[in-house]
């Protein structure tokens, strides 16, 4: 990358308000919800997916109700918040969230990891989507 590109970069991110998960006009771009699929090809299929622009990464979970606190506190030692979506019958549904690049190496030791904590604390890890704001700011 030139000292130019560089530049520019630079500009265009002090131009671009900072991303959050309540960001308004977030559009999912991105979706793997097949455990056999891969998460480079769940990126190499998307066609609205902007790889130079942070995205909204978000985790689908099912949780013991009980087992809410937990996770939550674990995830948020690296930068995840966790929110319910629905609770039914003691299990919970919830949003691990988080803005960061995505590239297919970070999506899948996501996936993993997310995996490893539901299957830890008697859940599920559902699969995972990515948002961004449907204008290309």
């Amino acid at each position: 990358m030139s000292l130019l590109d560089r530049v520019r970069d630079l500009l265009r991110k002090e131009k671009m308000p900072e991303l959050t998960p309540d960001t308004p006009g977030l559009a999912v771009v991105a979706e793997a919800f097949e455990i056999g699929e891969a998460d480079s090809a769940v990126l190499a299929r998307s066609h609205s997916w902007r790889e130079n622009e942070v995205a909204v990464l978000r985790h689908h979970l099912s949780l013991p109700a009980g087992r809410v606190a937990e996770a939550g506190g674990l995830l948020a030692q690296d930068g995840w918040e966790l929110r319910t979506v629905s609770e039914s019958e003691g299990t919970s549904r919830l949003h691990a969230l988080r803005v960061q690049h995505l590239d297919a190496l970070h999506c899948a030791q996501e996936r993993s990891r997310m995996a490893g904590l539901a299957q830890r604390l008697g859940g599920d890890s559902l699969g995972w989507d990515a948002l961004q704001p449907m204008d290309s700011r």
